[in-house]
């Protein structure tokens, strides 16, 4: 469930890259748009350090 989780966050932060790209391209960084997926990025790798951090302490992600 935490490798899922982990994945997901990921997976996340990649499509918010690629919409941000997206924006800064067709909006020439004039909209809010580029700024809320910059923010959304942000969020999701904190909340992916914090998965991280989770799994290693608890030996969730154990090598």
């Amino acid at each position: 469930m935490l490798k899922f989780a982990i994945a997901l966050v990921f997976l996340i932060m990649l499509t918010s890259l690629a919409t941000g790209a997206g924006f800064l391209l067709r909006d020439d960084g004039a909209s809010r748009r580029l700024l809320i997926s910059l923010k959304l990025r942000v969020a999701c790798a904190v909340v992916l350090l914090a998965l991280l951090f989770y799994g290693f302490y608890y030996g969730g992600l154990a090598a």
